[in-house]
């Protein structure tokens, strides 16, 4: 898309970051007051305001570690939240108390814990911790007066315990057999682990909730379909029906706390929609929202008040406060920095492409304002996974990329989610092969726009798309002029065998999807960019976070250290107190920036 010429503000990235970034919404049972987690003081703290949008308050006053809040207390103004170390990602569970105390409820060392759900009487809580296995989580139960838990499940299998039924005697279990397959089963003390699912064939089977009885249980399954599917089952006569489709991926399904609502999210093409749901099954419509998508809602316990956020590609995550009886929607935050207007930015444009071989890909394209026959340098961008997704959600980065007059496409290359399970499982065995192609044919669609400068085309990428940035310089040296790498792997043989304990249920899945680091070495060198790093001539600016667990600081060193020898340009930033991503606003701010003065250099 061509976007018309027109006088339009530059910001700085102090300004792009400064925004606010809202989320981990929670509705006290008071109906007024609104619980979530913000940024505004640099790192992620606990924030309330009242439904009528006053008195907003910070509660928690962290400068380090993210604050995260996950649920008030049933009558209280007492809350439970989420932090890690430093992005080593092993959360624990904290009690906040209105007084100001905080409390390690799951105090192990190294226990990795995390809330699941409330039991039907909101007398404890039920939550997943590692802290008997590393590998494994078991699920407890945990009583709000004593704060005393009790072991529920000794998960010894590598199980998933997804929810629990309102009358506590069941579990719905999910079992990762390879990313494109998954079981269902169902736990009981009576009856032991029963199996839902038995049909041949490769399939995904995702349990969701339990109906208000317990007789039902709701679940996602992509078994007769491209995509996934609502249905649910009844327990007893195991009858399926189908209770939502859309022609797009059904991500998430919930009731609301009285079962009045059905909520479930879906993926459009690269944009996150939801619907709401009566009982009648008529689709519910919340009054008069502003621009952007409805993403999340949350709803106080007796319905009578809730709290959604919304987004869009031009503006960050913003809340709102909703009175049923009222009938009036308020905005709650506004997150976008006051010196940055929306009219200023870039909205995304859904593309599509042809790859070599005929597959269409799809991408989210953000082309910068630009004079006649004006040609700007362009990032191929490369999302993570190796199955995530770009989408048409607000990224600061990007968008302070594009106002510097960097165009950028975000490519859903084969592999990734939300097209589709044929297209999800396109690329297993063949990453950094296959996948790499199709982000090499994206520069076909910049330059056919005619307003990309064919020769300053460059890639960039997190995580597994930090991974495709060193596979097209080392596989396809001259494919791109430079190299954007955020924590990305080099090294996939000791990426597999050292991955985090916590991951060990879907070690095998992994391994089905990437390759065996055991028993397909010579495949697994084949596609690690260390080992042919000999081949990487362009200039490569690599980020890392001390801390991450996922990629370990040691696969960027020694990239870095390997194409140093080739007399390349290269650029390290190494931020001591992160993990996999950066979430404190100094360290977005200094990363953000030295890729731009990288690329204003080297681009």
């Amino acid at each position: 898309m061509t976007n018309a010429l027109s006088i339009r503000s530059k910001y700085t990235i102090d300004q792009f970051m400064s925004s606010e970034t809202i989320g981990a919404v929670s509705v006290n049972d008071d109906n007024q007051t609104i619980l979530y987690a913000s940024d505004e003081s640099g790192v992620f703290n606990a924030y309330t305001v009242q439904v009528d949008g006053t008195n907003r308050t910070q509660i928690t006053e962290s400068t380090n570690d993210g604050i995260y809040p996950v649920t008030y207390l049933p009558g209280s103004h007492d809350f439970i939240f989420q932090q890690d170390r430093e992005g080593n990602e092993i959360s624990h569970l904290y009690l906040y108390q209105s007084n100001g105390s905080i409390t390690d409820l799951t105090p192990s060392e190294n226990e990795k814990a995390s809330f699941l759900q409330w039991n039907h009487d909101r007398n404890s809580f039920y939550y997943l911790s590692n802290k008997r296995d590393a590998r494994f989580f078991d699920l407890y139960k945990m009583d709000i007066t004593s704060w005393k838990a009790e072991l529920v499940f000794k998960n010894e299998d590598g199980l998933n315990v997804v929810t629990v039924a309102p009358d506590g005697k069941q579990l719905a279990i999910q079992h990762t057999v390879t990313d494109n397959e998954s079981n269902m089963y169902i736990y009981s003390n009576e009856n032991g682990l029963f199996q839902l699912n038995d049909q041949p064939g490769e399939a995904e089977f995702i349990p969701m909730m339990f109906s208000q009885d317990s007789k039902e249980l709701y679940f996602l399954t992509n078994e007769t379909s491209e995509f996934l599917q609502l249905k649910k089952i009844n327990l007893a006569t195991r009858v399926v029906t189908l209770v939502a489709e859309e022609n797009w991926n059904i991500e998430f399904a919930r009731f609301s706390p009285q079962y009045s609502f059905l909520i479930y999210s879906y993926n459009e093409d690269g944009q996150d929609k939801l619907k709401i749901l009566s009982q009648d099954s008529n689709e519910f419509q919340l009054p008069e929202l502003p621009e952007g998508e409805l993403i999340a809602i949350k709803l106080s316990h007796d319905e009578q008040a809730m709290a959604f956020v919304t987004n869009s590609s031009v503006t960050p995550t913003d809340l709102f406060g909703y009175v049923p009886t009222s009938n009036q929607v308020i905005r709650l935050t506004n997150a976008q920095h006051p010196e940055i207007q929306s009219e200023d930015l870039v909205k995304a444009d859904i593309v599509h492409y042809q790859s070599f071989d005929g597959l269409t890909i799809p991408a989210v394209y953000y082309e910068p304002y630009l004079n006649k026959d004006e040609k700007a340098p362009a990032l191929v961008l490369v999302h993570g996974g190796p199955g995530g997704q770009s989408t048409t959600d607000y990224n600061p980065m990007v968008q302070y990329l594009v106002n510097q007059g960097y165009a950028v496409m975000a490519v859903n290359n084969r592999g990734s989610s939300g097209y589709g399970k044929s297209f999800y499982k396109a690329a297993d065995k063949q990453h950094g092969e296959i996948d790499l192609q199709d982000c090499i044919e994206a520069k076909k669609y910049l330059i056919s726009t005619g307003r990309i400068d064919e020769e300053k085309i460059g890639i960039m990428g997190g995580s597994y798309g930090g991974y495709m940035v060193l596979a097209a310089l080392a596989f396809q040296p001259d494919s791109f002029k430079v190299g954007v790498d955020i924590f990305g792997v080099s090294n996939w043989e000791r990426t597999l065998k050292e991955i985090p304990a916590w991951w060990e249920s879907g070690r095998q899945a992994l391994y089905k999807k990437i390759g065996d680091p055991y028993h397909e070495n010579d495949y697994i060198r084949r596609i690690s960019p260390l080992f042919h790093a000999d081949h990487i001539h362009k200039p490569l600016i690599v980020l890392q976070g001390a801390n991450d667990p996922r990629v370990l600081k040691v696969e960027s060193d020694e990239i870095v250290a390997e194409v140093k020898k080739n007399d390349v340009p290269v650029e390290y930033l190494v931020f001591e107190d992160e993990g996999h991503g950066f979430s404190k606003r100094t360290n977005q701010i200094k990363g953000y920036q030295a890729i731009k003065t990288f690329l204003d250099e080297h681009l």
